[in-house]
């Protein structure tokens, strides 16, 4: 395939079309997949900051739906019960490895309840031996951001057993797998958690709550590049198509 526009020749091929059609909306695609990843993680970042300034919200109003709570501060009454509590292994503070301890928190007037992180607990010089610690167990209120747990969760253990609830309890865990949680603790649970909030006293330990790191720049990036691709694209094909016509004489 081949024309002259000018003093300019376009010689062309179908293998070359066929590429360049395939490369350019394949960029263009990957391009906005990672657009639309920042602007994802910009929204829950926003929604984490203006949620820092607004009221609590009650938790009971929402136990059908709870997770349209997320990074939302909201409180809620009840009691701990320290029966069905796990211990989160491997955190660390100040070069100090710990625990992040998870009570389930009974809510009043319902049979359902709701994991609160109360903070990070310090490990003693056996990491084989569990701290020991205290738990209030009288009627309270709390509040704290809601949260809902990664459902990715990189582990070795073998996901196709069903955990036998009739086995002691298991108090150290590597994560919170809350699918796990549920299928193991004979209680109903909701499918969010409470990281208990700084300036509560009772019952908490150290909490130092923030987002992880977004890397929403990262993404921004990404984007930029996959788009700089399918312009690069676009240009080497015209720049090997076209040729400018030899004058003779």
């Amino acid at each position: 395939m081949q024309f002259k526009i000018w003093q300019f020749q376009f010689k062309t091929n179908w293998l070359s079309i066929l590429v360049t059609l395939i490369c350019i909306p394949l960029f263009i695609k990957l391009g906005l997949w990672q657009y639309h990843k920042a602007m994802i993680k910009q929204h829950i970042e926003d929604q984490y900051q203006a949620s820092l300034v607004k009221s609590s919200v009650s938790l009971i109003d929402y136990l059908d739906a709870p997770e349209s709570l997320e990074f939302q501060k909201v409180k809620v009454t009840g009691h701990y019960e320290t029966q069905y509590q796990i211990l989160i292994d491997n955190q660390v503070d100040n070069n100090q490895s710990g625990f992040h301890v998870v009570t389930p928190f009974k809510i009043a007037n319902s049979q359902r309840y709701v994991l609160v992180n109360r903070g990070w607990l310090a490990g003693t010089q056996d990491h084989q031996a569990v701290p020991v610690f205290d738990t209030p167990t009288n009627d309270m209120e709390i509040e704290g951001m809601l949260w809902i747990p990664a459902s990715k969760i990189f582990s070795l253990e073998d996901k196709t057993q069903t955990p036998n609830t009739a086995a002691p309890w298991q108090l150290v865990w590597q994560h919170l797998d809350m699918k796990k949680y549920q299928q193991s603790a004979p209680i109903d649970v909701l499918n969010v958690i409470i990281k208990l909030d700084p300036a509560q006293a009772t019952g908490g330990f150290l909490r130092k709550w923030q987002l992880p790191p977004s890397r929403i720049m990262t993404n921004i990036g990404y984007a930029y590049q996959w788009f700089g691709f399918a312009l690069a694209t676009l240009a080497i094909y015209f720049y090997m198509s076209i040729s400018r016509i030899k004058q003779n004489g």
